[in-house]
């Protein structure tokens, strides 16, 4: 008689999946939304919200992510050194020139919940800037 855990490891019911997903011309909260559910595994039909049943996914071309309006220019992001007075400010415009996975991590870590589940979930995104990414050997599928 096969136990429960051997029928699942032969159904890949378990096993991790790996998606990619192109930022080009994706507006970047409903980008964001669709990328945290999948992290968390609310696609799969075996989605428990205390349980990791989430994939991995691996977004692309990050610095062509669009904002709408005109928040590219007014969005700010604050960052606090911890001395008094020494908050900084950046526009999105300039995040997007230092570091163009910024925009992207952001968003996601502000979609997911605030727990420790969340701080393993994420570990699962993979932001590359442009088209190029080194996680081909594991076949994602294009989302």
């Amino acid at each position: 008689m096969d136990s429960t855990l051997e029928k699942k490891e032969r159904n890949g019911a378990d096993r991790k999946k790996w998606f990619l997903f192109d930022a080009a011309d994706e507006v970047l909260g409903r980008m964001a939304v669709r990328v945290a559910n999948i992290l968390r595994g609310r696609h799969r039909p075996t989605y428990t919200p205390h349980v990791d049943t989430g994939d991995f996914v691996v977004v692309v071309n990050a610095a062509k992510v669009r904002l709408s309006g005109k928040k590219d220019g007014r969005k700010e992001y604050m960052f606090y050194t911890g001395f008094m007075g020494n908050e900084k400010y950046r526009t999105a415009a300039q995040m997007r020139r230092r570091d163009p996975r910024f925009l992207v991590e952001h968003a996601v870590r502000g979609m997911m919940p605030k727990n420790r589940l969340a701080a393993a979930a994420i570990k699962k995104l993979k932001v590359y800037g442009g088209p190029i990414h080194p996680h081909a050997a594991q076949n994602p599928e294009k989302l």
